[in-house]
């Protein structure tokens, strides 16, 4: 058979069709499996610091002062896209990934020692976040060059597996490990984790063929302006990311920090019990990620990201209203499920309908829509202290289907859009195949 008509299979939908990102495909398997390692170490540090950081203050202030830190990073998302088109996207991995293992091991060291002040964790956290502001672009962009248009939702639906097993498991593990070695312990475990991840990039050196090339000599404003100019040319693009900041303002805020006030006040929770709620949206996202993996190159991604994503909008207003403890977990797990559908095709839909040139930037773009929930929690949790939390929540979640209708009426390309590459396009069968 020929390379050109092997380009052009089509994994057909199936449970195979699952893991056809990563069958025969060495490059995208060694960054999958390093997205793990890499992520099974931010979701384990963001709970064992976190627990430093009121451990050594004893100020749930304090605290959120240390995690606005760790967080305030992704409101550099644009200079981050800039960075991942114009560097090599496996050497700019590499980088973050030893900036993140050198500042996690500092700030082990430290613990380790018994000298580790809430200044100097406050620095870690942002050091880290430094590292983390960069990469996701980079590797988000990586993916499309390494599997190509036709496996890109698939290749996304398999990450955000990855992504969603590190949040339930590294938490659990990060807890556990503190309880039977202590924390200083629990950190250097996550910094061997990073390890891993690094090791694993190694291989993947050469493979990248955006970068520096196309726009050398070019000033960091100039990048950003022009990437702006041209993202902006694209309706479909500009929609995602609209919807993208209305996510992150109305509906991802809610999950971050109103539970703990749900499950105690509305469902008479314990702690374990939360653990069980905050479970079944992981079991759920895990499900409706592998859903979408199992579709293949489907027509209709972007139907299924705004009507999956107004779906996941109307469980927040149900939940916010549920008062029996087992509507409430029926109902979190099918905010898991449908949130895969907003978290896998948001980055899939904006590679789509941007050229391969802005891609970093587009991406940036949407880090820096995500950096604004910890501005919108402060906000949504004032309007808590004031109407309860339950009405906060309903209302967010109506708001969210009134900006997805109100798109749907002005971008009604965004539902027809997300078709895999067609046949006669050279860059979309060069960019099928890395070998090309």
């Amino acid at each position: 058979m020929s390379a050109g008509r092997r380009r052009r299979e089509v994994p057909r939908p199936g449970p195979l069709a699952a893991l056809a990102s990563l069958r025969g495909n060495r490059p995208f398997q060694l960054l999958w499996v390093s997205n793990l390692f890499f992520f099974g170490g931010v979701w384990t540090q963001t709970l064992v610091l976190g627990w430093l950081a009121y451990e050594l203050t004893r100020s749930e202030f304090l605290v959120a002062v240390y995690t606005a830190a760790r967080l305030a990073p992704l409101l550099l998302g644009p200079l981050a896209g800039v960075l991942a088109d114009a560097v090599d996207r496996v050497r700019l991995l590499l980088l973050a990934c030893g900036w993140a293992t050198t500042a996690v091991a500092i700030v082990a060291l430290l613990a380790s020692t018994g000298t580790l002040s809430y200044g100097a964790l406050v620095v870690g956290g942002l050091a880290i976040g430094l590292a983390q502001s960069p990469s996701q672009p980079a590797r988000a962009a990586l993916v499309l060059e390494l599997v190509g248009r036709r496996n890109l939702s698939n290749a996304n639906a398999l990450n955000s597996i990855a992504m969603t097993m590190t949040q339930v498991i590294g938490p659990a593990l990060g807890g556990t490990m503190i309880a039977a070695l202590g924390a200083p312990a629990a950190i250097w475990i996550s910094t061997l984790w990073y390890l891993v991840s690094f090791a694993l990039l190694l291989p993947l050196r050469g493979v990248s063929r955006r970068g520096a090339a196309p726009v050398q000599g070019a000033s960091v404003l100039r990048m950003i302006t022009s990437g702006l100019r041209s993202i902006a040319g694209h309706r479909v693009a500009v929609a995602v990311l609209l919807v993208t900041l209305a996510a992150n303002t109305l509906l991802w805020p809610v999950f971050q920090s109103f539970m703990p006030v749900f499950a105690d006040q509305a469902l008479g929770l314990d702690a374990a019990g939360l653990g069980a709620l905050l479970t079944c949206a992981g079991v759920g996202g895990l499900l409706g990620s592998v859903v979408i993996a199992a579709l293949g190159d489907f027509r209709g991604k972007g139907a299924l990201f705004v009507l999956g994503t107004m779906a996941w909008a109307l469980c927040w207003a149900g939940f916010a209203l549920a008062g029996a403890v087992g509507w409430a977990f029926v109902l979190m797990g099918m905010i898991g499920v449908f949130s895969a559908a907003f978290g896998v095709l948001q980055t899939t839909l904006l590679l789509m309908a941007t050229e391969p040139a802005v891609h970093g930037r587009a991406l940036g773009l949407q880090e820096l829509a995500i950096g604004i929930m910890p501005v919108a929690s402060l906000v949504l949790g004032q309007i808590a202290e004031h109407v309860g939390v339950g009405a906060t929540t309903f209302g967010a979640a109506l708001l969210m289907v009134g900006c997805l209708l109100l798109i749907m009426v002005r971008v009604p390309e965004l539902l027809r859009f997300g078709a895999g590459a067609r046949e006669d396009d050279p860059n979309a069968v060069a960019a099928a195949d890395p070998a090309s």
